[in-house]
């Protein structure tokens, strides 16, 4: 399993449409084959800075989203809203406390 991690700055006008189209979609994302975990965060400072965090069976599974249809619509809306590059990262999962 692989952590995802992506960083995306919007505009501040766009926030309310960004968590609207997330709020649409999160259910669908977590459910796409491979996907085993979402979380969506916010900067506490820079709240115009959002992070998700999605775990992964497989860098296929993950890959096999980022070709879909349904990643293509998300970011469709999504990509225009940005004031900066977003960022992502892929990272193995080492070690979890409860």
């Amino acid at each position: 399993m692989f952590v995802r991690i992506v960083k995306m700055s919007f505009e501040p006008k766009h926030i309310d449409e960004f968590l609207s189209n997330f709020e649409l979609s999160k259910h669908n994302i977590r459910a796409f084959d491979g996907c085993e975990f979402l979380e969506l965060y916010r900067d506490k400072h820079n709240t115009n800075v959002f992070f998700t965090y999605s775990y992964w069976n497989t860098e296929a599974d993950l890959e096999r989203y980022r070709q879909s249809s349904l990643f293509k619509g998300i970011w469709s809306k999504t990509k225009p809203l940005f004031n900066a590059k977003p960022e992502a990262w892929s990272v193995d999962k080492l070690a979890s406390l409860d």
